[in-house]
């Protein structure tokens, strides 16, 4: 008796449109996004002002913001690293026996879609703790050393996450894996949708998403340097007379902004740096700004 024919999976009956979405995602709105959070993040270069402007703009949101992070942001990517998986594992990498550029470019683009995926729940993490629960947030979040950032105080909680030398060094290796797997991701997506089929137009491409690529980089490491160039304690004096003119104006309702500022450990963590900095400056250490 003949055995029956295996029934094809979920992902082997919807390949077609699954790797074309999977794609699509990883471009709009990852990528988008990813784009416009670097450069809100370079901003901090300019000035402490300029990057607590933009926060304020982003929160001016308000009640909609969690619908934006989880609708354009969060599911977006998952969906894009639960099918990437997926697609990892339906694949070998053969780098080894066929050392061409364009294997290698294969394996670089799996491999840093991995690292960029824990890079990501890390970053989330470390900076908003998950969750916005005030148990959790008080006593598995911030004891593990997360949710470090504060809105209304941005560059100054921003610039103490990033003390020490392991987190800018971790940050360093994401937002590169990040900035590649988009780069070369770009190249694939043209692949995929028949964008650019000849040997010609490939090449082309290549030289694009390349360009791309290392001006996004730029952007993506001044977003890295920014945090290591600021002093919290200007920066705390410069969001306290934003957040001040806010109150005063009637855009911020004290009560309701005051999780969002950084109060409890963060807020004693901030004087303490200013502190700090103020003693090493009076002892003839020059401030970075």
């Amino acid at each position: 008796m003949a055995e029956p024919t295996p029934q094809p999976t979920f992902f082997q009956r919807h390949e077609f449109l699954i790797r074309r979405l999977h794609s699509l995602s990883g471009l709009i709105p990852v990528g988008a996004y990813m784009c416009v959070h670097l450069m809100v993040n370079a901003s901090l270069l300019n000035s402490p002002a300029s990057y607590q402007k933009a926060v304020y703009q982003i929160h001016s949101l308000g009640s909609f913001l969690p619908i934006v992070e989880w609708g354009f942001i969060f599911i977006p990517i998952l969906f894009h690293a639960i099918f990437g998986v997926v697609i990892i594992a339906g694949g070998l990498p053969n780098t080894g026996n066929y050392p061409y550029k364009a294997n290698i470019r294969y394996t670089l683009q799996r491999a840093t879609g991995v690292i960029a995926f824990f890079f990501i729940v890390y970053h989330v993490f470390h900076m908003h703790g998950w969750f916005h629960w005030d148990w959790w947030l008080d006593n598995v979040a911030r004891p593990l050393g997360g949710a470090r950032f504060a809105p209304y105080n941005a560059a100054s909680t921003l610039t103490l996450a990033f003390r020490g030398v392991v987190i800018p060094l971790v940050y360093a290796i994401g937002v590169t894996s990040c900035v590649y797997h988009l780069a070369n991701g770009i190249w694939t997506m043209g692949i995929t949708w028949g964008v650019w089929t000849s040997p010609a137009a490939q090449r082309r491409a290549t030289a694009v998403c390349g360009v791309f690529g290392l001006l996004l980089l730029a952007v993506a490491f001044g977003s890295w340097s920014g945090p290591l160039r600021t002093d919290p304690e200007d920066a705390r004096a410069v969001e306290q007379k934003m957040y001040n003119a806010k109150v005063a104006s009637g855009e911020l309702d004290p009560q309701q902004a005051e999780h969002k500022r950084a109060s409890g450990h963060l807020g004693e963590e901030t004087a303490a740096a200013a502190t700090e900095d103020s003693q090493q400056s009076n002892g003839g250490a020059t401030k970075s700004h």
